[in-house]
């Protein structure tokens, strides 16, 4: 694949931008610089920094970003910060979404991508994929209300009770709540319905994918093969879709 095509598909801009990028000579690949857009290289798991950034190309992304609070989940947020704002611009630029939502004010493991089978994979109610939080409650957890939480609680737009996949205490006034589904505000109601409060929330893991501890709050990580299939997760390498100007 040429070089120039290569930078666009990873986010770097159109061909015009990326070919201008390359003869300023700010792009090195397998550690020698390279100012001709149109040199051949193979694509797969090829190595070259911008700008002195590294990168290794990826037909597609998969990412895990530790949310801080005060961030919302949206291309075109109303009264916080994006979270793509902690993205570097080439991955925000190629189209990553990200794959469900977390409130402002939560915290914690969320997934983004530009690939649609995964998003899909992941967000399908079909597939009851469990996420688990780490939920800091205004008073402490009694057993009636970790009972109730696991045999299903009323909310009041749910025709049915709601329970929890799991429920571990870990301390008094901390649970580890697993859900399998993702309605609007679902842990905080379902605390509320069983009498207590949720005073801080942060999700920690999806199906067997847990948040990196080293991660900090505001970083971000690629997925690897392994962290997909933690997630139930594989997809043969295809052929790069067809790029445009």
């Amino acid at each position: 694949m040429q070089l120039e095509r290569i930078l666009q598909s990873q986010g770097f801009g159109s061909r015009k931008v990326c070919r201008a990028l390359i003869r300023t000579g700010a792009v090195v690949v397998g550690g020698s610089p390279c100012d001709d857009p149109f040199a051949e290289f193979q694509a797969e798991d090829l190595e070259f920094s911008v700008a002195g950034e590294s990168w290794r190309y990826r037909e597609r992304a998969y990412l895990l970003l530790n949310k801080p609070a005060g961030y919302e989940c949206s291309r075109s947020p109303r009264h916080h910060p994006s979270v793509f704002a902690l993205l570097p611009p080439p991955l925000a630029l190629r189209g990553v979404q990200s794959v469900g939502r977390l409130d402002e004010d939560t915290t914690g493991l969320l997934l983004l991508s530009d690939d649609g089978e995964f998003i899909h994979h992941l967000i399908s109610p079909r597939r009851q994929i469990t996420k688990i939080y780490e939920v800091t409650t205004k008073h402490p957890v009694s057993e009636e209300q970790i009972a109730a939480l696991l045999a299903g609680v009323q909310l009041h737009d749910a025709p049915e009770p709601v329970s929890a996949a799991s429920c571990v205490r870990v301390s008094e006034q901390v649970v580890h709540l697993g859900i399998n589904e993702g309605k609007y505000h679902q842990v905080k109601r379902m605390l509320a319905a069983c009498g207590n409060r949720v005073a801080a929330l942060r999700r920690i893991q999806i199906g067997g994918l847990l948040l990196p501890h080293d991660l900090a709050e505001g970083c971000w990580c690629w997925l690897e093969a392994t962290d997909l299939s933690c997630l139930g997760f594989s997809r043969e390498t295809s052929a790069p879709e067809g790029l445009t100007d």
